[in-house]
């Protein structure tokens, strides 16, 4: 797997991963979108990783949740959009192209392989937005909340 990624990247053609979208809604009915630290440059980003070997993008997507962020809940197996943004990888950097899953919370972990390597936060919306560095994904997190997946059925 990681070959075909180098060679993809040497060749020009973007990569691919998934992003998990945790989000919940709270007592008043408002979303929150749960953000975490990057392990090495502490940016707020969302939990995101490679699409697994024999997994669907969609599981991927909530594996990435859980181990990053210790959260469990029912995903969308449809994205709601995609972001773009340039990894920098040992000699080079690559383009990645993310597709990003609403995930909606169900339990949080006490436990959870990252746990001691990054930070979570659950902002409303527009703070979660703000803390975002990548344009696309920020725009993206902006307008969750207009989207009819908050409320419906997350399984399909």
């Amino acid at each position: 797997m990681k070959s075909i990624r180098r060679r993809a990247a040497r060749n020009g053609e973007p990569l691919r991963q998934v992003a998990a979208l945790p989000f919940r809604l709270t007592e008043a009915g408002e979303i929150e979108v749960l953000v975490l630290t990057s392990r090495e440059t502490r940016r707020f980003i969302l939990p995101k990783g490679w699409i697994g070997r024999r997994h669907k993008a969609w599981r991927s997507a909530a594996q990435e949740a859980r181990e990053e962020a210790g959260v469990i809940g029912k995903v969308k197996r449809k994205p709601i959009g995609r972001y773009i943004y340039w990894k920098r990888l040992s000699d080079h950097f690559a383009l990645v192209e993310v597709d990003v899953y609403p995930l909606k919370v169900q339990k949080h972990l006490k436990r959870w392989p990252e746990r001691r390597q990054r930070v979570r936060r659950w902002l409303p919306i527009r703070d979660a937005a703000l803390l975002i560095d990548e344009p696309q994904l920020h725009r993206l997190i902006e307008t969750f909340g207009d989207d009819s997946v908050v409320g419906t059925s997350t399984d399909s």
